[in-house]
């Protein structure tokens, strides 16, 4: 069969165009998509009189037939039929005739692709915001039965102050929370319809562009025909969303490779979540880890391409916005397997308590309260921070902590300790120092869990 916009033509595409104009083989993914929004236009069209309600019953019918032989593999496309929305059509029409030529009155595959595509988006992001929400359920989870247990806390990958790892996990929270939002956000501006928007400029039939979004769960149809076969904004917004979270993602599984290194020993991660060595045998590679750090590439990979494909092109509707969809299609599988490797990896990683102990007592990580209580005691805070720092010589010198200072030592290093003295330099004490609103504190922690989960239960 000819191509259903070949009438103008003369002769068809050679074999070579057909290939690289096609896009089926990545956009047939859309098929449910596709017939969804078509069963909703010719429900609308019936409704408008445009069409007979037997004919609306006939397409209906097809295009349900269509979607079973699809499902099942029983119908294989072509790149010859050009893409999903150009294949479902001629096959409506090769099996139920005349009737079939009637479902793309008064729209156009410009708006139609664009139908598509938005409640693909609005469906699998869906699922995405699905899979975060159970990442913070497992960094919450995991939070809760680590809300005493310490940890170091780092700047510049140096010891730093002691923390916990509920702490730290909850910074984990604090970050995916902000990408739920972002998600979330993307997702209002996208829900709105464009089908009836034609080629850029409407239709003249009397169609009801507001039944069709209320039959497809859109919020709204589009404001403006041109804008809505245009727009690849929502996204763009998407894959920035995105972007932003697979960093997070990458960040997390750094921690997570470094931690389960030798060096550090903090975390051993679940054999299923590792692999060997075809050469070494003792080795246990956190081979997951590192996928998962590796895999943010592609994703800001698929939002330059976007960004460039869009930059140059006019109004309204160009070929080019045909590579809108791959892009879009690798973030998305990326992102959500991602981010559910991710929550099922911390579900089964286990904190090494003994090791972490034993860093815990180097890096003179109680420094900063020290200073803190010397300016409680009257001393300025850059004098204090001086006195510190020439106690951390002082240890280095003599190779012992803080707590091995007796009080000839303290004066030693500076006349102050004859009236000053010293707080509670254990681990402990300087996390439960920290009572500040965010702070490392185990009640200001558990009021974070708390805000945390509440705010989680309310996501929609």
């Amino acid at each position: 069969m000819a191509n259903l916009w070949a009438g103008r033509f003369e002769k068809g595409m050679d074999d070579i165009v057909a290939e690289f104009n096609a896009s089926i083989g990545f956009d047939k993914r859309l098929y449910n998509c596709d017939i969804d929004g078509s069963i909703a236009h010719v429900t609308m069209l019936s409704e408008a009189g445009i069409v007979t309600a037997s004919e609306k019953d006939d397409i209906i019918a097809g295009l349900e037939g269509i979607r079973k032989d699809i499902a099942s593999g029983k119908l294989v496309f072509t790149a010859r039929q050009e893409d999903i929305h150009m294949a479902i059509e001629e096959t409506l029409i090769a099996r139920i005739g005349d009737a079939g030529k009637k479902l793309h009155t008064a729209r156009s595959r410009n708006d139609q692709v664009q139908v598509d595509v938005r409640l693909y988006f609005m469906r699998e992001t869906m699922t995405i915001l699905e899979a975060l929400v159970r990442l913070e359920n497992v960094l919450l989870e995991r939070a809760l039965q680590n809300t005493d247990e310490l940890l170091v806390g780092f700047t510049h990958l140096q010891h730093a102050q002691p923390v916990t790892i509920a702490f730290h996990l909850m910074a984990y929270f604090q970050m995916f929370r902000r990408d739920i939002e972002r998600l979330m956000d993307a997702r209002s501006r996208a829900n709105k319809n464009p089908l009836g928007a034609g080629a850029l400029g409407g239709t003249t039939f009397n169609i009801n562009r507001h039944r069709t979004s209320e039959l497809l769960g859109f919020d709204a149809p589009t404001e403006n025909a041109m804008d809505s076969v245009s727009d690849r904004d929502y996204i763009i917004e998407f894959l920035s969303a995105a972007s932003i979270s697979m960093m997070h993602v990458s960040r997390f599984a750094e921690e997570l490779v470094y931690w389960n290194s030798s060096e550090f020993k903090y975390i051993s991660i679940d054999d299923g979540f590792c692999t060997g060595s075809s050469m070494m045998p003792q080795k246990k590679n956190p081979d997951i880890a590192e996928l998962l750090r590796g895999k943010v590439g592609r994703v800001y990979g698929d939002l330059i391409t976007l960004l460039t494909v869009m930059k140059g092109t006019p109004m309204s509707f160009n070929k080019d916005f045909q590579e809108d969809k791959e892009p879009m299609f690798d973030a998305i599988d990326t992102w959500k397997a991602s981010i559910s490797i991710l929550a099922a990896m911390i579900n089964k990683t286990e904190f090494r308590r003994e090791e972490i102990d034993r860093h815990l007592s180097s890096g003179f990580l109680a420094a900063t309260d020290i200073a803190d209580s010397l300016v409680r005691q009257g001393i300025p805070f850059r004098e204090a921070h001086e006195i510190v720092g020439k106690m951390v010589k002082y240890c280095e010198k003599k190779s012992c902590d803080f707590t091995d200072l007796k009080r000839e030592d303290l004066i030693a290093v500076d006349g102050c300790f004859e009236t000053m003295s010293l707080p509670d330099v254990s681990m402990k004490g300087c996390v439960n120092a920290r009572t500040s609103f965010g702070g490392t504190a185990a009640s200001e922690v558990k009021r974070q869990i708390e805000v945390g989960a509440a705010w989680l239960a309310n996501i929609h």
